[in-house]
Formats: C-alpha cells, sequence, structure tokens
C-alpha cells in the first residue's frame, strides 16, 4: 500500500525486490527522484573528489608513458617506445570492455575499487621493472605491467562515469560529469611536470635519471590512488544499481543514509510524491541479444550519436597530441627538450574549457553546447591550417591557435563521455560507455600513425595541412549529427531520458504472443 508511505520514503515493494536477495522481480520505487531532489551537500563533493582522481591519473599516465627514461636503461629504439604507449592503450579497451560488463552485473562499488587496485599495482610494478641481461624480458615484464594499468584505467572509465551520473542529482549532473572528465589535463600537466623533475639530467645527472627517475615517476599515480582508495570505502554502492538488481530494500536503506547525511548538515528535503515512482524489472545480467536490440533497434539514433561524439574527438585529440611537439621541432625549429614546456598552456586550455563552460551544457542545453564547442574548434583548426600553410605563425601563435581550439574542444570531449552514460539504459550503463570507449579508442589509435606521417621530415607543409582541415571537418561532423540527432537530456532524470529495460521485455513478450 502506497498511501500511507512517508512522502519522502519509497512505497513499498513486491516480490523479490522487497527481500533484497537480487533475484528478478518487478519493483516500484522513488530512489530515482529521491535522489535527484537532493540539495548539493558534501557527500557530492565526496563522490567528485573520490570517484574524479580516475582522469587525473590517465592523463597522468599518459605522460609518464611518453617518457623515455626507461628506454635508455633498457635500450628500446622508437618503435619499442611507440610500443610501449600502445600497450596501455590496448590495456584500457580490454579493461573497459571487460570490467563495464562486470560493473553492470556486479555493482558499481565493486568494481571501482578494483580497478583502481589494479591500475596501482599495474603502475607501481611496472616502476621496479628488473633490467634483466636479455633485452626483451624487460622489455615485455614492462609492456605486461603497463597493460595491467591500462587495464585498471579502462575499467575505472566503465564503473566511474556510471556512478558519477547515478549519483550526482540531475540539476548539476551535467556541468559535474563535464568538469570531473576535464581534469584529465590536470594530471596531464601534473604528469608532465613530474616529467621536468624527475627527468632533470641537468639536475640530477643523466646516470639518475636514467636508473631512477623514470621509476619514481611511475609511483605518483599509485601514491595518489593509495589516499584516493581509502576514501572510496565511504562512497556507498549507487541505488540505481541496487534497484534494478532486485536489491530494492538495500537501495532505500542506502538513500536513506545519504538524506540523513544532507538532513545534518541543516538541508531542508522537499517531499517526493508517489506519482514520480517508477516500476520496473531487476536483473542480474543482461544477454547479448538485449544489448544489440538496444543499440540497433531500440535506439539506433542515440547509437549513431555516441559513437559519431566519442570517435570524432578521439581522433582529433591523439592527431594533435601525439604530434604537436613533432610539429614544433620540424616546422617551428624548437628544440626536443623545450617541447613539453609548449604543452603546459596547451593542458591549461583544455583544462580550463570543461570547467567555464560545464554549466552550459545544463542550462543552454546537450545539443547547442555540443555543436558550438566541436564546431568552434573545427572552425578555428580550419583557420590555424591556412595560416599555417602560409607560414604566418610561430611556435607561439601556433599553441595558442591549438589552445582556443581545445578549450571548446575539451568541453565537448567530456560532454561525448557524458552522452553515452546518460543515453542508454541504467541496466547497461557501464557496458555503453565501454563500447564506445574502445570504438573510440581504436578510431583515435590510426590518428597519431597518420600525421606523424604526415608531417614527415617538415620538409613539405601541404601533407599536415590536409590532415589539420581533416580534424576540422571531423569535428564538424562531430557537431552536426549530435546537434540534428541528439537528446535534450540536460537537467532530467536519468530515467526520463532513456526507458528501463522493463520497456524492452514487455515488448520482446508482446512479441512473443503475437507469434
Amino acid at each position: 500500500m502506497t498511501d500511507a508511505i512517508d512522502p519522502q520514503r519509497s512505497p513499498s515493494t513486491s516480490g523479490a525486490a522487497a527481500s533484497g536477495s537480487g533475484r528478478k522481480g518487478t519493483i516500484r520505487s522513488l530512489v530515482p527522484a529521491r535522489l535527484d531532489r537532493l540539495p548539493w551537500a558534501r557527500f557530492h563533493w565526496m563522490i567528485v573528489v573520490g570517484l574524479g582522481v580516475s582522469w587525473i591519473l590517465d592523463g597522468l599516465e599518459i605522460q609518464i608513458v611518453s617518457q623515455n627514461g626507461y628506454a635508455t636503461e633498457f635500450d628500446m629504439n622508437s618503435a619499442e617506445i611507440g610500443a610501449t604507449g600502445t600497450v596501455y592503450l590496448v590495456g584500457q579497451v580490454v579493461g573497459a570492455l571487460f570490467f563495464g560488463r562486470l560493473s553492470d552485473r556486479l555493482g558499481r562499488k565493486k568494481l571501482f575499487i578494483l580497478t583502481l587496485a589494479i591500475y596501482l599495482a599495474g603502475s607501481a610494478l611496472a616502476g621496479v621493472t628488473p633490467n634483466f641481461d636479455n633485452h626483451w624480458a624487460s622489455i615485455i615484464v614492462l609492456w605486461v605491467f603497463r597493460f595491467v594499468a591500462g587495464a585498471g584505467i579502462g575499467g575505472e572509465y566503465a564503473a566511474i562515469n556510471s556512478a558519477i551520473d547515478e549519483l550526482i542529482p540531475s540539476h548539476y549532473r551535467g556541468h559535474v560529469d563535464i568538469a570531473i572528465n576535464g581534469t584529465y589535463w590536470g594530471g596531464a600537466a601534473l604528469g608532465a611536470a613530474a616529467n621536468l623533475i624527475f627527468l632533470n639530467s641537468d639536475t640530477f645527472g643523466s646516470d639518475w635519471v636514467d636508473n631512477w627517475g623514470w621509476r619514481l615517476s611511475f609511483f605518483i599515480g599509485p601514491v595518489l590512488g593509495l589516499i584516493i582508495i581509502y576514501l572510496r570505502r565511504h562512497i556507498p554502492e549507487s541505488p540505481r544499481w541496487q534497484m534494478t538488481h532486485g536489491f530494492e530494500k538495500e537501495a532505500e536503506e542506502t538513500v536513506d543514509r545519504i538524506e540523513k547525511e544532507v538532513e545534518a548538515q541543516g538541508k531542508k528535503l522537499e517531499p517526493v510524491g508517489d506519482d514520480r515512482a517508477i516500476e520496473l524489472t531487476s536483473h542480474e545480467r543482461v544477454p547479448f541479444h538485449i544489448l544489440a536490440k538496444v543499440f540497433f533497434r531500440m535506439y539506433p539514433k542515440r547509437t549513431l550519436v555516441g559513437a559519431t561524439m566519442m570517435i570524432t574527438q578521439s581522433f582529433l585529440y591523439n592527431a594533435i597530441f601525439f604530434s604537436y611537439a613533432l610539429a614544433l621541432q620540424n616546422f617551428y625549429d624548437i628544440d626536443k627538450s623545450q617541447t613539453g614546456y609548449y604543452f603546459f598552456p596547451f593542458a591549461i586550455g583544455n583544462l580550463v574549457g570543461p570547467l567555464v563552460l560545464g554549466r552550459l551544457f545544463d542550462s543552454w542545453g546537450r545539443r547547442k553546447m555540443v555543436l558550438l564547442t566541436y564546431g568552434g574548434s573545427g572552425v578555428i583548426l580550419a583557420v590555424s591550417a591556412i595560416l599555417f600553410q602560409a607560414d604566418a605563425l610561430n611556435a607561439v601563435t601556433q599553441t595558442i591557435f591549438w589552445c582556443a581550439a581545445f578549450f571548446l574542444a575539451s568541453a565537448g570531449a567530456s560532454a561525448a563521455y557524458l552522452t553515452v552514460s546518460e543515453i542508454f539504459p541504467l541496466e547497461v550503463r557501464s557496458q555503453a560507455i565501454s563500447y564506445f570507449f574502445s570504438i573510440a579508442q581504436i578510431f583515435g589509435s590510426l590518428a597519431p600513425l597518420i600525421y606523424g606521417a604526415m608531417i614527415g621530415d617538415g620538409s613539405d607543409r601541404g601533407p599536415i595541412t590536409i590532415g589539420y582541415f581533416l580534424g576540422s571537418a571531423i569535428m564538424l561532423v562531430g557537431g552536426i549529427v549530435t546537434f540534428i540527432f541528439g537528446v535534450d537530456a540536460e537537467r532530467k532524470q536519468l530515467e526520463a531520458v532513456t526507458d528501463p529495460l522493463t520497456l524492452i521485455e514487455k515488448e520482446e513478450a508482446k512479441e512473443a504472443e503475437g507469434r
């Protein structure tokens, strides 16, 4: 009976769900509405700090991977150095796919603890890789540890983005998620600064750098991670995940604790009427044929939007990020040892963009802002390409154009992760993130090869100019496709953005009866 229930508490449940057994059953719940009406509180800051660090760690790792201190000790050539980065990216793809499915099946909390622990172990072990007498033995051991670290970070993406979206109220979800995703560049800047310290042969001497400096840099991430893993122990399981897996009783208890914590800060909570309750079927796992139906039959336009946004931003970022140093060296005669200094304004622009523009994704709207950020970055890149070909830029002005373009592109790229986590059913959210992330990484991995070949020895600006126009066009396509086919998800409850799988199952049942 729901008419006798306190309006701030959830209505009764039925079947297995009420017992919290985790078995499949039909439930009716106010859990999503109760979470979304919460005002901003210390609990939400704990979510931001405890879960958002994943992006900082990835940005840090990418910079650490790009260092070459280990290359000297292990006598690695350019191909082997490049392969070390590739192994890390492959680890991310494998980790995202494997742990993304586990996150939907076993829960967000189990996975964001496990994946962080895996990253900590992989990165720390890479820092103590033995220098064997056999050249390949050392390299293979290093690659194994880099793969493990990448798998941990890839798994983080799936579990973390799901948990953040499910715990942050809808009024704040967009700009909070975008700001967190943008902190990747804070980690990248931290990694660049660490490389300048630990790999500074002028200060410590080349022998120390080649034998110890690079090893110490691998421990920066694990030190941060050990602090954060303690904080994560106090972050609850997503009540939305509990609700959809038959643990409705536990979901209500979790929300009760969150509400008490918020009320203890002197904040008043508005009643939640029974008319905001949702009805759904709990699931232990989702078969692949249901996933295929979700992506290609129920939401084909959303699948197009998610794939387009993720692929285009990944291609552009990998194209410019991994080739900017080569462009500075070959076309502007910047010494290799000095290119790192040009990275800092580039990283700052990427970091500030999501922080400044993020709120507009909630107020002005997702589709409009994606068109502005993707399209605006594409226009700026096209203008810079024209000036580059005309030899009208120098290293500083070229960097300024990159900063301006990626001030916009960074907010758009962060919105891509937000989008794929919003527009598909809660029951498959982690898997959706993992699939689109993996596809984007595969396409993005081609960009450094293509743009590196276009730069060549710097004797001809024509090929890379075409590459810059290509990057511009790709971002314009991403913005236009999203504007036309995207979803207005701003400040809407997740369950209002996309229906739960219950409706899909009902459709299957009707089809079966018709046959």
